[in-house]
């Protein structure tokens, strides 16, 4: 059979009892075998030296059909020039197994990968930090040639039975299955172990976690009382110093906020910002008059800048903890101007002190989306404001919506009675 392979030809092409080849009409020599348990292999057939020989391309979905005809010319051409193409293709296997056992699991993650990772992506130190504590303990010594899906199976049920969520263990199979796969394209590696790896099953809409209206009233107060609580604690702080001649701290008494927990919690439920754009946001980006803040897209985790309006205490926020002598740079700085990096002890105590349990930080942000939706805000325009690259992201705030599910319910109204006696008498007889 002859036919120009195309992915719209390949996909309706039917397995048969016994294999069969179709010859492509462009390319001489390209082709594609369909075996008959269905599976399709893209090959060039040549001859060479007065032998005919096949080279076998790859697999029909590990590689498109664009991509096998560019192959099948590339080697053609080689062909034509005199190469052997199948020497050559054993003797880079021989190269790519060498150069694989020179790296073990934790080599390859501190060099070829961390290098490339610097160069090409964000927070790169914090992706090579967390694969070495999930996959070193266990594998690291491994060279990677010796990494099996087996090895990484056994690991993902043992992560699961200690209680780790199954999306946890998902993005943490995500990102090693990202590194092997650069392993393989630098010809480090023949192939991933992951590719025969299932993801571990979770729940596709999960319950978003957002503060009920005492929770939040209840959050806001131990706010409140924690501000006040520190600025009395610094004046007594600052007595006790003034008493015994020592250098007074700084008097925060006139100040709205005792320090950026609670700006910062104030502004992560108007925003909805991530926490990682909340410490690395400056002052530059902040339009107080224009009632509108930018993330710009290298602090963000889609990589796409968006703005963001600020409501009435946004503003008033962000103006209060300005007019603190907070105006330099970052609008939360840490330690020596540097981004905060762990809001984690001052927020635990927030939420002890609240007495509000299983909130993450990370909630505030879906506090955010689930009251805008609750509020009949469209769907799409709550994906803008979250910066979620795909509307599914946003869809596991859907069941919150109010008015689209009464308006579906609402289409089911009662069937209408049909009048017997004037239907018979109109002639009707069902």
């Amino acid at each position: 059979m002859k036919a120009k392979l195309t992915a719209t030809l390949i996909k309706g092409l039917e397995t048969q009892v016994d294999r069969y080849e179709v010859w492509d009409t462009d390319i001489p020599g390209f082709l594609l075998r369909v075996s008959s348990t269905g599976e399709k292999t893209y090959y060039l057939a040549y001859r060479q030296h007065g032998r005919k020989r096949r080279f076998r391309i790859g697999k029909h979905g590990s590689i498109t059909p664009a991509q096998a005809r560019e192959i099948a010319k590339v080697k053609s051409g080689e062909v034509a020039k005199g190469t052997d193409i199948q020497e050559e293709r054993q003797e880079r296997r021989k190269e790519t197994e060498l150069r694989a056992k020179e790296h073990t699991l934790k080599t390859f993650f501190e060099g070829p990968y961390q290098e490339w990772r610097e160069a090409n992506r964000k927070r790169a130190h914090d992706t090579i930090r967390r694969l070495k504590s999930k996959f070193c303990p266990e594998f690291g010594k491994l060279r990677l040639y010796e990494l099996t899906a087996w090895n990484i199976e056994k690991w993902k049920s043992q992560q699961l039975k200690a209680g780790n969520k199954p999306t946890t263990v998902n993005r943490d199979l995500a990102e090693l299955k990202a590194a092997l796969s650069k392993a393989v394209e630098w010809e480090l590696l023949k192939a991933s172990p992951l590719g025969k790896v299932k993801l571990a099953k979770v729940d596709r809409s999960p319950k978003v976690r957002f503060l009920s209206e005492d929770e939040e009233i209840s959050l806001r107060r131990a706010l409140q009382e924690r501000d006040k609580e520190l600025k009395e604690g610094r004046g007594s702080a600052n007595e006790w110093r003034r008493v015994r001649g020592y250098t007074r701290l700084p008097d925060i008494s006139g100040h709205t906020y005792s320090d950026h927990i609670t700006p910062m919690v104030l502004l992560s439920l108007n925003t909805g910002m991530r926490r990682g754009e909340v410490f690395q946001l400056t002052w530059d980006h902040v339009d107080l008059p224009g009632k509108t803040l930018t993330v710009e897209g290298d602090k963000a985790k889609s990589g796409q800048t968006r703005h963001i309006p600020l409501n009435q205490e946004a503003v008033g926020v962000l103006k209060a903890w300005k007019a603190q002598g907070n105006d330099q740079d970052l609008v939360f700085p840490g330690k020596d101007g540097k981004p905060l990096d762990n809001v984690k002890k001052a927020w635990s105590g927030v939420l002890a002190r609240a007495k509000i349990k299983g909130f993450r930080w990370h909630d505030l942000r879906h506090d955010f989306a689930s009251k805008l939706v609750m509020a009949d805000v469209p769907l799409n325009t709550v994906r803008e404001l979250l910066g979620h690259a795909d509307l599914k992201t946003t869809l596991r705030y859907a069941h919150l919506a109010p008015s689209h599910k009464m308006a579906a319910v609402e289409r089911l109204g009662a069937p209408k009675v049909v009048d017997i006696k004037q239907t018979e008498s109109e002639g009707y007889h069902g």
